[in-house]
């Protein structure tokens, strides 16, 4: 067996090939990127297998895939190419004295109502710094962002997945609602409890997300059973599935200020608390300028 701790024969050129490898699952691919043969790919992950005395992939003639081992492995040096990778960046913008790029993880929702306008000022201010956003769960965003693939995160909170210290600013409050077509469904115009919602068809986004996780626990807290008919990833979507009547949904209350006669949001005697949208990055990182500046651009309030 191998020695437990870091193996010193084992260099860095064989960690990347690994990952190469890895993430495209294909010798072929990892070859083109890294601009050697394939040959000597598959003497590398060879030699790599020998001196950690493990197998790091399954090769058939159709597939690679990972073994367990090789997934471990994976998880721990994904994050380490891209610090490499970002320590690089960093080191290329001191020296040319630019901004470098932004790289931003938030959900489409939050792109779409809040972080187009600020974009916009951004790019203006700045029109050479390349902006990356990835789109994902609030929940997925803190992946991104641990995984060193993102320097800034925009995300609702409370987040399970947001270690207080990440937060860097709250940028906004906003009120989770729920909203269904008057004329599919007798809706009273007197606010109605959780419990009367609840005996109407729920449609929500899936349970990986900060919503919907929300609201389970409201429904736990009033002793609700959460069963969506409908579970879809797009908020926009969900309203649209409601204006035509197919259930009532529960979305931010900025998703639905444009009034629509297909669409009411629906009161509630149940007091639901309200949420914030917050700005946060890892703490134990540098950060770059643009990221900086963009913060600098964005609201800040109470939290």
């Amino acid at each position: 067996m191998a020695d437990k701790h870091l193996n010193p024969d084992i260099n860095y050129e064989l960690y990347k090939v690994f990952y190469y490898v890895a993430t495209s699952l294909s010798f072929s691919e990892a070859s083109k990127k890294l601009y050697i043969s394939q040959s000597a790919v598959s003497q590398s992950i060879k030699l790599l297998e020998k001196k950690l005395d493990r197998k790091l992939f399954i090769r058939t003639t159709k597939k690679v895939t990972l073994t367990p081992a090789g997934e471990l492995l994976l998880s721990h040096i994904e994050p380490a190419i891209n610090l490499i990778r970002r320590g690089e960046d960093t080191l290329s913008d001191e020296a040319s004295m630019n901004y470098g790029q932004l790289r931003i993880g938030a959900s489409d929702t939050i792109c779409r109502y809040y972080l187009v306008p600020y974009l916009k000022q951004f790019h203006q201010k700045y029109p050479d710094v390349p902006i990356r956003i990835t789109n994902a769960t609030s929940y997925a965003c803190v992946d991104l962002l641990e995984h060193g693939e993102v320097d800034l995160i925009i995300v609702n909170y409370p987040n399970s997945r947001v270690d207080p210290v990440y937060i860097r600013k709250t940028i906004d409050h906003f009120q989770d609602v729920f909203v269904g077509n008057p004329n599919a469904f007798r809706l009273p115009e007197k606010p109605m409890t959780l419990r009367q919602i609840n005996k109407y068809p729920i449609m929500t986004l899936d349970m990986k997300s900060t919503t919907t996780e929300y609201l389970r626990k409201l429904y736990l807290k009033h002793q609700l059973e959460l069963v969506p008919e409908i579970r879809l990833t797009s908020n926009d979507l969900l309203i649209d599935l409601a204006k035509i009547g197919l259930g009532l949904t529960f979305v931010p209350d900025f998703c639905v200020r444009q009034q629509s006669p297909d669409l009411r949001v629906i009161e509630t005697t149940d007091k639901i608390p309200s949420r914030r949208i917050v700005a946060a990055s890892d703490p134990n990182l540098p950060t770059n300028a643009s990221v900086d500046a963009f913060l600098e651009l964005l609201p800040s309030v109470e939290a």
